[in-house]
């Protein structure tokens, strides 16, 4: 005969004193002030994490395309009043040039931290003002 309940798909955890804990955060809520904190301390972890990586030719070629983006946006505003053929020629010339101008920008800011690092002169800001 074919079940007619659905199973669930974790078990109940039962404690010491026979209460069933429910799934999930069983914990008491944060406080504002330590989700402030946490998301402080997670935003300040990846930001690390961001600046100690390579950079990359794909984040290269999107921050090309978004500056250039701006770029068509601010040459087609009324306040330039450019045409639309030239403005696109330019912008095709403009992201072919910021993509190897972002990239070793990035590459040479990388080994610059990189070697700061090394040498130990590129403490963390926030704990010399603390």
């Amino acid at each position: 005969m074919a079940q007619t309940k659905r199973k669930r798909k974790t078990k109940h955890r039962g404690n010491a004193a026979g209460m069933i804990e429910t799934r999930g955060r069983t914990g008491r809520p944060l406080t504002p002030a330590e989700k402030t904190a946490d998301a402080k301390a997670k935003a300040r972890v990846a930001r690390v994490d961001r600046l100690n990586s390579p950079p990359t030719w794909r984040g290269a070629i999107n921050r090309a395309a978004i500056a250039t983006v701006i770029f068509v946006v601010a040459l087609l505003s009324p306040l330039f009043k450019q045409a639309i053929g030239p403005t696109l020629g330019l912008a095709g010339f403009i992201f072919l040039l910021y993509i190897p101008l972002g990239y070793y920008t990035d590459l040479y800011l990388y080994r610059w931290r990189q070697k700061r690092k090394a040498a130990g002169t590129g403490g963390d800001k926030t704990d010399s003002k603390r």
